[in-house]
């Protein structure tokens, strides 16, 4: 039995982006509970953000967090550009392998690209080159930004395989802690 925590981005009323007419955090609370719907009938212990109606502020959910505990949050990326595309997740370098394999499963599931190392954002080059810091990170868990919602190709790809995306990253979960 492994120990995750699954996390929707954009709690407490931050409704994230809202490309497209919808709300960053409506969807990536949805895809939580689709993750954790997959990892809890298979025996693992899962903590979330709040119950399935209900996401967190980022202050409560980065308190889950706790050594020992794989822990996400789901997001999605927006851009001016609504060409823009591609799945990258940041996480620090001992989480490298396993933030490309998340993206690269997402990826293939929508036919789409990974940005960035194979999928992967280093948490440190975020630092160097935004200047800015991610609580969610920086306290050891790793953030998906699972598809451009300001892509509408993207965004009805992702409508339609949502369930296969939440089985990519469930996939990848579960080899890294095998």
């Amino acid at each position: 039995m492994s120990k995750f925590l699954i996390s929707a981005g954009h709690g407490g009323g931050d409704p994230g982006n809202t490309a497209s007419g919808r709300r960053e955090a409506d969807i990536a609370q949805d895809l939580r509970n689709i993750i954790v719907s997959k990892l809890r009938p298979l025996g693992h212990d899962v903590t979330t953000d709040g119950n399935a109606s209900e996401n967190w502020s980022l202050a409560r959910a980065v308190t889950l967090i706790v050594t020992g505990r794989t822990a996400i949050e789901i997001h999605t990326n927006a851009s001016d550009n609504s060409a823009s595309r591609g799945v990258e997740v940041i996480g620090n370098k001992s989480q490298a392998a396993l933030c490309r394999d998340i993206a690269q499963g997402i990826a293939k599931v929508l036919g789409t690209t990974t940005r960035r190392d194979g999928g992967w954002f280093d948490y440190d080059k975020l630092m160097q080159e935004q200047k800015r810091t991610l609580g969610f990170v920086k306290r050891g868990g790793i953030i998906i930004e699972t598809f451009f919602q300001s892509n509408a190709q993207e965004l009805a790809a992702y409508d339609a395989k949502k369930w296969l995306v939440a089985q990519a990253i469930v996939d990848a979960l579960l080899k890294h802690k095998a």
